[in-house]
């Protein structure tokens, strides 16, 4: 079981500002109502500013928790935009690699955080995606969501996570996170379940990918102008023949990107070769359900192979509930049983 916890901002520095007291009261009660001991690494409550500004210090944070012997589980406080700022100073001198080394505490997070991911696993260290503290543990209701704290508690007290199902129900997005929203339910839908657009319904393979905003970045700079060069600099996009066999998780954030430009974003990944080297895709279900059959038709339209398998809907990312990935695992999705079972 996990005794330890530390949480870690690497992007976005929201969890520092005074706006987020609320949040981060809830939170940090959550995880000691779990027996769990909590720590902040040193720079992760020093605002948006602070953060923004300084990089090093946010791989600092990293390397330091990595480090730390005592520390069982990293949680990004939540996502953001430029995480991939950090790769100079944790690939330029080995400094992730030589602090990866024999290590094998938890780290979880999602979204902007799909970069540290993908730095991880150019370092063959494991990580789980899905999850983060805010968005999470920080839950206004009363508790955190039940399909969400389902996976939370299991990866808590095993260090993995075994089998991921559909979720019964998925929630609108919350338009206000002030205080005045603590206890206020979520509206809930009917989920439909995973849903198998085309190809075979069981396949397996090792998950890779993310947030499709954060991928489209290390081949785009319209955010960013030195993005793609930073991860062409270290390979931190994996070679088409590295791909091979692998899984590729695709969600989207709260963008809620239009879909000519998603079109775009799934064009740069066919281009890069992918597509005839892995195993399958799964596809997060949209926040809110925007464009999600326009995402559909478009997947559809531009993976050449009709044999590829695409699942769709997966409660995994910025749709609320969550589910928690592991990546670099064994799994063989099947969906006759609507299951994703891992080794």
């Amino acid at each position: 079981m996990i005794k330890k916890v530390a949480i870690i901002t690497l992007s976005r520095g929201l969890l520092g500002e005074s706006f987020m007291s609320h949040e981060l009261e809830i939170g940090i009660k959550r995880l000691k109502d779990y027996g769990l001991e909590v720590v902040t690494t040193e720079n992760a409550l020093k605002g948006m500013e602070y953060i923004k500004e300084h990089p090093e210090e946010r791989a600092k944070d990293l390397i330091n928790a990595l480090n730390d012997k005592s520390i069982d589980m990293i949680i990004c406080a939540i996502g953001g935009d430029d995480t991939y700022r950090l790769l100079p100073y944790l690939f330029e001198h080995d400094e992730l690699k030589n602090a990866v080394n024999g290590n094998e505490k938890i780290f979880l997070g999602y979204s902007d955080t799909t970069w540290n991911h993908f730095m991880f696993n150019k370092v063959g260290f494991k990580t789980f995606y899905g999850q983060a503290f805010i968005t999470d543990l920080c839950e206004l209701e009363d508790e955190m969501l039940p399909y969400s704290k389902q996976y939370f508690e299991e990866l808590v007290h095993t260090k993995a996570i075994k089998r991921i199902m559909p979720s019964d129900v998925w929630y609108s997005e919350r338009t206000s996170f002030d205080a005045s929203q603590i206890g206020i339910k979520r509206v809930s839908h009917q989920n439909c379940g995973f849903e198998l657009l085309q190809g075979s319904p069981v396949f397996s393979g090792k998950i890779l990918g993310g947030c499709i905003e954060s991928i489209y970045d290390m081949f785009d700079n319209s955010r960013y102008e030195d993005t793609v060069d930073l991860c062409k600099k270290y390979n931190l996009f994996p070679s088409a023949e590295e791909w091979k066999g692998k899984i590729l998780l695709l969600e989207s954030s709260e963008e809620k990107t239009k879909p000519d430009l998603y079109k775009k974003m799934v064009q740069k990944l066919k281009a890069s070769g992918i597509f005839s080297k892995i195993n399958g895709i799964l596809v997060g279900k949209p926040i809110d359900e925007i464009y999600y059959d326009e995402y559909k038709s478009i997947l559809l339209e531009e993976v050449a192979d009709k044999n590829l398998p695409i699942v769709y809907n997966v409660n995994v990312g910025h749709a609320t509930p969550h589910c928690i990935i592991p990546f670099g695992v064994e799994c063989t999705v099947d969906m006759n049983k609507q299951t994703i079972v891992f080794d």
